[in-house]
């Protein structure tokens, strides 16, 4: 029998899954965490984003900012406030720019944002150790903002009811868009993203922007595969998102999603690291310890590739542990194989040989097949089924 502590190192804890990534911003940095665990990636920025330099809104608000300065200014992003900053440099504002902000209330959403901050010659004044918009705004509202001249650097992400809060305070608010999203140019990889969690052939999909997720949903509408794009990624697909505000346009739609708890890269990468073997079907299988992942299997911790027809003979399988599953209902979770049931015999022959161990599914003559589950359990999973 297989003995768990015998399970190889040598594949990542994502091999075998294939993640579905939407990010326009630091997409190959999250690609290539993913790879590094050993998932494969199928990359569909959902959205561009327009370079600083050539933002006439940017341009307009950071002259509105040196004309008449601002009470408080909010900084969100380090790489928004950067790019602030750079920007008004190549327009020839960038002391005009630095000189009136001196003289400002800096608020700053986290660490990375204050580093930014002090770089550019500048102090904020306070932080909060959440790194939460939320809690920016309640210390805003607690002080009084009535009558006060508000600068918030919006980074390309819905702030909800922040900026109508501050007005219904009575605040006169100034948004200084640092980066905006467009529609990519190119949206065939967000069409073939989308087909894919429709067919259920990816296992998870990130999100790092709410714009992104909305896109995403935006152009699923437009073909017509909304509501079938939603129930994939209610049930079978998992959506995770870097953080709450990323989230919403999914919980909208009545989505649920998983999100690490701290809203960066590095923990939504560990999160799919817990999330997905998790969700894996596992059997003790002709002696054998068999995961179902993906598009792999893990036989007794070596990793397997299946080809997708395999993996449709192997989970209709999985499902009937043990059972006998006929040729007609085998050939029906083929994707595309028509009514010839050697279909099934081809597609069977492969997955044996991808699985390296023969004997984990047996031929039940003139019946169909069967996983030949372990005798020990076949009264549970009789009971189960």
């Amino acid at each position: 029998m297989y003995d768990e502590r015998e399970q190889s190192p040598e594949h990542g804890p994502l091999a075998g899954f294939t993640v579905g990534v939407t990010a326009a911003r630091r997409a190959d940095e999250l690609g290539a965490l993913l790879e590094r665990r050993g998932a494969a990636v199928l990359h569909a920025p959902a959205l561009r984003i327009v370079p600083l330099s050539d933002d006439s809104e940017l341009l307009a608000a950071t002259k509105e900012i040196i004309g008449r300065a601002p009470d408080i200014a909010v900084a969100t992003t380090a790489i928004g406030f950067r790019g602030w900053v750079e920007a008004a440099d190549g327009w020839g504002l960038g002391e005009d720019l630095l000189e009136r902000l001196r003289g400002v209330r800096i608020l700053a959403r986290g660490p990375k944002v204050k580093g930014a901050i002090r770089a550019a010659g500048l102090t904020e004044e306070w932080s909060p150790a959440s790194e939460s918009m939320a809690e920016v705004l309640d210390r805003l509202l607690e002080e009084g903002v009535d009558g006060l001249r508000i600068a918030v650097q919006l980074h390309g992400e819905p702030l909800p009811g922040f900026v109508e809060s501050l007005r219904a305070g009575g605040a006169e608010v100034v948004g200084v868009p640092v980066y905006r999203w467009l529609p990519p140019e190119d949206i065939g990889p967000v069409d073939r993203l989308i087909d894919a969690v429709v067919a259920r052939t990816l296992d998870a999909v990130t999100f790092t922007s709410a714009p992104a997720a909305a896109s995403l949903l935006s152009r699923a509408e437009e073909r017509g595969l909304a509501d079938d794009l939603l129930a994939a990624l209610g049930h079978d697909v998992l959506p995770a998102c870097v953080g709450p505000v990323t989230a919403l346009p999914l919980q909208a739609r009545g989505v649920d999603t998983v999100q690490p708890e701290r809203f960066r890269l590095g923990p939504l990468v560990q999160l799919l690291c817990r999330e997905l073997p998790a969700r894996a079907r596992t059997l003790p299988v002709a002696g054998h310890r068999v995961e179902i992942r993906g598009h792999a299997v893990l036989v007794d911790g070596e990793l397997r590739p299946v080809p997708p027809a395999g993996m449709s003979l192997l989970r209709a399988l999985a499902r009937k542990p043990g059972w006998v599953v006929s040729r007609a209902e085998l050939l029906r979770a083929l994707p595309g194989a028509g009514r010839d049931e050697h279909a099934v015999e081809t597609a069977m022959a492969r997955l044996r040989t991808a699985l390296g161990a023969p004997k984990l599914i047996q031929t039940v003559v003139k019946r169909g097949y069967r996983l030949a589950l372990d005798p020990a359990t076949d009264t549970k999973y009789d009971a189960a089924v």
